[in-house]
């Protein structure tokens, strides 16, 4: 717009660039960047000088009312064209009202539209003094009554994500580094909110953040998923590390005041899954091994030859499980190798060539710890620990081990180990109960032998 005819006259104008006190006119260029400054102002603005004369009109004011600048400028108040005759008097003394006093005033009132619709507007309106300090006039900045509470819900809604919530909520900038976090985020990364901001996500995760920075960088070149990713991390605390699982989704962040789209970073809401996902893990692995069990039990029936049904009991057990399985009997004082899988690539199990090799373990060996306990011994290698398994007379590429021990009848027959590599985790209690219930079958499979061959 241009600036109206009346800014060169005695009207006041409001305090910035440009500005004057009343009763002297705008020069130039000051006049031409004043009347820039208003037009580009996200929020309507009009003044008035003391007698109640619109004095300035910007272009968001023309847009909502429709009325120009030209045709505003110079109207006494709202009267007769802004505002409906019966009530031009209260707009016009609740406006006015302000120039006496200090501070501003927020105030909602119906104005017209130059079409003849009426339009519900919230305004600011604030006093403006002049050289003399005196009140010279007022300034208003209305919007839409709608447009403001979208906002304000805008502005609440990103508060209250920002304080607490069952979402976690990070904002990342462009450089995947965090400006703003949550509480349940910094519960969830095990820190302050104040002490992530502006440090690199892998500083807190050990593993799983490449996966997770990944995600953030897809998002700020392409946009969004449809829908939200479970990313699993493991996260360095003060009491170790924990692996957890977050169920995450992503949102670009441009700047509304940008001719084009400019990525301001990325806002990451998650939310701790861990626990649900684990149980779901359980119960797949627990359904898993009791049709391994099962389907080990109905073959095992129709072996005649007693190892036959042992082999098929072990390889059943390994999938998935372990990487080899050894069965050492007991025999006087001494355990036996009768059955083991093959050391080197993985095979099916089989029994030992010969007829069973005496095995000599050293003292507090786990499988004689289980014998001695009458259950199940779980052990691993520590870091670095060269030649652990090949003392203890297992496979050189084993590094965790789990001895069950083999009872039928009251009397220990013998020991079923399982061995895991190094690229396996250790052996857990679940792990233990799984390895107890094969031991019991291949118990009774031996024991049985023992009775036919009697």
């Amino acid at each position: 717009m241009s600036v109206s005819r009346s800014e060169t006259t005695s009207a006041p104008v409001p305090d910035g660039p440009g500005g004057g006190p009343a009763g002297t006119a705008v020069p130039e260029p000051g006049g031409d960047l004043l009347a820039a400054l208003l037009d580009g102002m996200d929020a309507a603005l009009c003044a008035f000088d003391a007698d109640g004369v619109v004095t300035h009109w910007n272009r968001e004011a023309e847009r909502i009312l429709g009325w120009p600048a030209d045709e505003a400028v110079g109207r006494h108040g709202f009267a007769g064209w802004a505002v409906r005759a019966a009530d031009a008097d209260e707009v016009r003394g609740r406006i006015m009202a302000v120039m006496d006093a200090p501070g501003r005033q927020v105030h909602e009132f119906a104005l017209l539209r130059k079409d003849g619709s009426r339009v519900l507007v919230r305004t600011q309106s604030a006093g403006v003094r002049g050289a003399d300090g005196k009140p010279a006039g007022v300034y208003c900045a209305f919007s839409e009554v709608h447009a403001q509470i979208d906002l304000e819900r805008s502005i609440a809604l990103s508060e209250a994500l920002s304080e607490d919530g069952t979402w976690g909520v990070v904002l990342v900038d462009v450089d995947l580094r965090p400006t703003v976090v949550n509480a349940y985020a910094a519960r969830a990364l095990g820190t302050g909110r104040a002490t992530l901001l502006g440090r690199p996500l892998g500083e807190l995760i050990v593993r799983g953040v490449e996966e997770l920075e990944g995600a953030l960088q897809h998002v700020l070149a392409e946009g969004a998923p449809a829908t939200p990713a479970e990313v699993w991390v493991t996260l360095r605390t003060a009491e170790g590390e924990r692996r957890r699982c977050w169920r995450s989704g992503f949102l670009r962040l441009s700047s509304p005041l940008a001719e084009e789209p400019v990525p301001l970073g990325v806002g990451w809401l998650f939310q701790d899954v861990t626990d649900a996902r684990l149980a779901e893990q359980d119960a797949d692995r627990l359904r898993f091994r009791s049709n391994q069990l099962h389907r080990a039990s109905r073959i095992a029936a129709e072996c005649e030859e007693p190892m036959e049904a042992v082999a098929s009991h072990l390889d059943f057990a390994l999938a998935g499980f372990a990487d080899h399985a050894l069965v050492d009997l007991a025999v006087g004082e001494r355990l036996v190798r009768v059955a083991a899988t093959p050391s080197g690539t993985p095979g099916p199990a089989g029994t030992v060539a010969g007829g069973g090799i005496p095995v000599r373990y050293p003292a507090g060996h786990p499988a004689l710890q289980a014998v001695d306990r009458i259950g199940s011994v779980r052990a691993s290698a520590g870091a670095g620990a060269e030649g652990w398994a090949v003392e203890r007379q297992w496979p050189p590429d084993a590094a965790h081990a789990l001895c069950a021990v083999l009872r039928s009848r009251g009397r220990t027959l013998g020991v079923l180990t399982f061995l895991r590599g190094p690229s396996r985790p250790a052996f857990e209690r679940p792990d233990a109960t799984y390895a107890e219930s094969v031991a019991v079958r291949v118990a009774g499979v031996l024991d049985l032998a023992g009775l036919l061959n009697a």
